[in-house]
């Protein structure tokens, strides 16, 4: 991380509750990213982000709008 560049902020929504799979339900960040979490670089929390928005979609808490054709 540059010294210009602010870290990115946890996902944590302060619902914490995991589910059977050991992911957060409030936040969708599992038990080992959010233990990780201070020690990771901007560019692992972003990793990480995606792959809680790609949680998050598929237990059907995002939906996403049609493109426009």
């Amino acid at each position: 991380m540059s010294a210009s560049e602010r870290p990115v902020p946890s996902p944590c929504v302060s619902i914490c509750a995991l589910d059977d799979d050991d992911i957060c339900t409030g936040c969708q960040r599992s038990v080992a990213e959010i233990t990780r979490w201070s020690r990771m670089d901007n560019e692992e929390r972003r990793s990480v982000l995606a792959l809680c928005h790609e949680r998050a979609k598929a237990r059907g808490l995002v939906w996403m709008l049609p493109a426009k054709p």
